[in-house]
C-alpha cells in the first residue's frame, strides 16, 4: 500500500517535532516536509506534492484558513486537515468554506490523528459532531436569508405584522385584504424560509431585526 505523504504546518517547532514522533511510529505515513506559516506551505505543497496537509489556523503571516484556501485553488486534489486549539464557530465554518476536509482540536492529538488522516485519505470528511452541528446552522441560516431576499414586500410586511402579534383578520384589517389571502400568505411565508408554524415565524422575525422584542 502507498504511504500518505503528509506536510505539517504549524509556527511552533516543538509541536511538530511531536507530531513528526506521533506518526512516525506509522509505516503508512510519510511525512514529506514542514512549514511554519501559511505562505510557505503554499510553496511546500507545490515543492513536495503532498496527499495531505495538516494545517494549523493561528500563524503569523499569511493564516492557516487562507493557506488553505489558496492550496485548495492552485492544488485542488491536496486535502487539508485543520488542527488547531482555536475551536470555535468562527474558525469550524471559515475552514470548511476554504477548502478543507477536516477539522480538529490540537487537545485531541492521538490516534484520533491517525484515524483523521486514514479517513481524509479515503475520500471522506473528518468532522466532529460539534463541527458538523455549528456546519449545519450556518448553512441552514444562510439558505433562510437567501430566502428572505426572495420574499415579496407584501409577504416581508405580512411577516412583520404577525412578528408584533397581529391575527390574521387583524393583518386583513389592516392591509385592506382577505383573511383567505393573509392564509396564503402565511403558508407561503413558511414554505419560503422552511419555518413552521406562528411561533417559529415571530422568532424568525426577532432574529432577523423585523420586530423590536
Amino acid at each position: 500500500m502507498d504511504k500518505v505523504k503528509l506536510l505539517l504546518v504549524d509556527d511552533h517547532a516543538v509541536f511538530r517535532d511531536g507530531i513528526r514522533a506521533l506518526l512516525g511510529t506509522y509505516d503508512d505515513i510519510d511525512i514529506v516536509g514542514e512549514a511554519s506559516d501559511g505562505k510557505e506551505a503554499v510553496a511546500k505543497v507545490q515543492e513536495f506534492a503532498p496527499d495531505i496537509v495538516v494545517m494549523d489556523i493561528a500563524m503569523p503571516g499569511m493564516d492557516g484558513i487562507e493557506a488553505t484556501r489558496q492550496i485548495k485553488k492552485k492544488y485542488p486534489n491536496v486535502k487539508v486537515l485543520v488542527l488547531t486549539q482555536y475551536n470555535n464557530k468562527e474558525n469550524m465554518i471559515s475552514t470548511v468554506k476554504a477548502g478543507a476536509v477536516g477539522y480538529m482540536s490540537k487537545k485531541a492529538i492521538g490516534s484520533q490523528l491517525v484515524e483523521a488522516i486514514h479517513t481524509i485519505q479515503k475520500g471522506e470528511l473528518f468532522l466532529p459532531p460539534a463541527t458538523v452541528s455549528v456546519i449545519v446552522a450556518d448553512y441552514v441560516q444562510q439558505a433562510r436569508l437567501k430566502s428572505y431576499n426572495g420574499l415579496t414586500e407584501r409577504e416581508r410586511e405580512i411577516l412583520k405584522l404577525i412578528a408584533k402579534g397581529y391575527t390574521s383578520r387583524a393583518i386583513a384589517e389592516k392591509l385592506h385584504i382577505s383573511p383567505k389571502t393573509i392564509s396564503t400568505h402565511r403558508a407561503k411565508l413558511g414554505k419560503k424560509l422552511g419555518l413552521h408554524g406562528h411561533t417559529d415565524l415571530i422568532k424568525y422575525a426577532i432574529r432577523k431585526d423585523l420586530v423590536n422584542i
